[in-house]
């Protein structure tokens, strides 16, 4: 039996219903991309639940959702928007209750502007902390109460090492770190951020979600894997090295490619 890890995949239901087979045959691990949206989440989402819930049955992958980041972030100043965001994050685990997933990605506050500020205004660093605890403090208790664990996905991050004390911050295990290797290496490439498998290095077992998908160190590509030039080797021999087996999910653009970024891992001896 092969050693190498089962890499998984995000994509909507209706994805679902063409990769099903594919995701059966090796029982590889889900997240789902259709409740991320407040039309959604403020809509009928129990109908998109009862139909995941269908489609998945007898699946033996772990499965998680991408939450709710559409038009806010988790450090809001304004208390009003602080309020609408934890209702968000509050609806998508209520979602992921409703369907049996144990993740949900939320999306990192830190951005290009903060990384250079942060130290310019005297308690800025712990301000950003603050806000985030106000934003996520329900939401991190509920997700403990499900078993669910919400996992802080870099963006524009620069520092990765900020997230993770973030992350590290609520001293709850519900909180853990995520990675975006296409938002690393856009960053590494356009902003001077550390190269891909660093991010890696520096979460070390506090990583327990990697969005992998290809990238050319300009711009969220989201390619299929092997159409960038993200470093895929340095990658995976730097997440050989961890124990708490994060979920390794295809996250790209055309989903019709998903099997053959696999594929393409697989023949580079990296994964199946």
């Amino acid at each position: 039996m092969s050693s190498l890890p089962v890499v998984g995949a995000a994509m909507t239901l209706d994805e679902l219903e063409v990769h099903r087979n594919w995701l059966f045959d090796k029982q590889r691990d889900l997240e789902l991309q259709d409740f991320t949206t407040a039309e959604v989440l403020n809509g009928h989402w129990e109908a998109l639940a009862e139909r995941a819930r269908r489609l998945l049955d007898g699946h033996g992958g772990r499965l998680g959702i991408h939450g709710p980041f559409w038009g806010f972030t988790l450090a809001s100043q304004d208390p009003d928007i602080r309020a609408v965001v934890a209702r968000r994050l509050k609806q998508g685990l209520d979602v992921c209750a409703a369907i049996g997933a144990t993740q949900m990605v939320a999306h990192s506050p830190y951005s290009t502007w903060s990384y250079n500020n942060l130290d310019n205004n005297k308690g800025e660093r712990e301000r950003v902390v603050e806000h985030v605890h106000l934003t996520m403090r329900d939401a991190v208790k509920q997700a403990e109460d499900i078993g669910a664990v919400i996992v802080l996905e870099n963006i524009e991050d620069i520092d990765q090492h900020a997230r993770i004390a973030l992350a590290d911050s609520f001293k709850s295990p519900a909180v853990a770190v995520s990675i975006d290797t296409g938002h690393a290496q856009y960053a590494h490439g356009s902003t001077g951020a550390p190269p891909v498998d660093y991010y890696v290095k520096a979460a070390g077992n506090r990583l327990q979600h990697v969005h992998l998908q290809d990238a050319d160190g300009y711009a969220d590509r989201h390619w299929a894997l092997g159409e960038g030039n993200i470093p895929w080797r340095s990658v995976f021999a730097a997440l050989a090295d961890l124990t708490s087996n994060p979920r390794l999910i295809v996250e790209i653009k055309d989903k019709s490619k998903i099997p053959a970024s696999v594929e393409y891992l697989a023949s580079q001896g990296l994964a199946q």
